[in-house]
């Protein structure tokens, strides 16, 4: 897995205030597919903010993207991603501490990646190691780690997955498993753009007032539904 991270003005996004500044800060999260699953048809899924779960304890908030946590599982990922798969353990956890707030990170199973990175504010403890941001620390995935905040609020990200244990060879967006694979991919990108752009543009926008809603490549349009609760205090 891989993040980047930056702010973003893009048109894109419609503006809340037109008046004033509006960034919006942004994590691009790549999920690698094993090989066998490269070439399967390819699936959009939109992750409404209503339907993704928070868990809340003591001055701590978690946003649940991928994983389950305390019984609150987050939206089904595609049918072949790699988080798709029972024993991959794949979790994606944005999580906000309050100044002092404090909370166990609990365990993952053995052999799992973990990564933990602090983006935004002062320190924190990491069972006991100080951390300032930004900073990434790998940990040991099958104990519990104590998180401890300092004086400003902190946020942090959480990836963790199983490894696919297979070679990788990268270029740009596209990630295959040879240098061949590669090459393969770049002419068919070329020859066909994967099957044909529906689009006029290769960066359609709509207008401001349309509001929040995906459409998809056969014009089906998708709104999202407000979930009755989505917390645990």
């Amino acid at each position: 897995m891989t993040a980047g991270r930056g702010i973003s003005h893009s048109e894109m996004f419609p503006l809340l205030d037109r008046a004033a500044p509006n960034p919006m800060e942004l994590f691009q999260i790549w999920l690698n597919l094993p090989k066998a699953d490269k070439m399967v048809p390819p699936h959009f899924t939109m992750l409404w903010d209503e339907g993704i779960p928070r868990v809340k304890a003591a001055g701590v908030e978690v946003t649940v993207v991928a994983g389950a946590l305390e019984g609150h599982r987050a939206p089904s990922p595609p049918p072949h991603s790699w988080a798709s798969r029972p024993d991959t353990d794949v979790a994606i956890w944005a999580i906000k501490l309050d100044p002092g707030a404090r909370w166990s990170l609990p365990a993952a199973s053995v052999g799992v990646n973990r990564n933990l990175y602090l983006f935004e504010g002062g320190d924190v403890r990491v069972d006991g190691r100080g951390i300032a941001p930004p900073t990434g620390i790998k940990l040991r995935p099958d104990v519990a780690v104590l998180l401890e905040n300092g004086a400003q609020s902190a946020e942090l990200l959480l990836l963790q997955g199983r490894p696919i244990a297979e070679p990788v060879v990268q270029h740009g967006p596209f990630v295959m498993n040879t240098s061949t694979e590669i090459q393969e991919a770049f002419s068919e990108y070329r020859s066909t753009r994967f099957g044909g752009w529906p689009w006029k543009k290769d960066d359609p926008v709509h207008g401001r007032d349309a509001g929040r809603f995906a459409r998809h490549a056969d014009g089906r349009e998708e709104r999202p539904a407000l979930a009755p609760s989505r917390a645990k205090d």
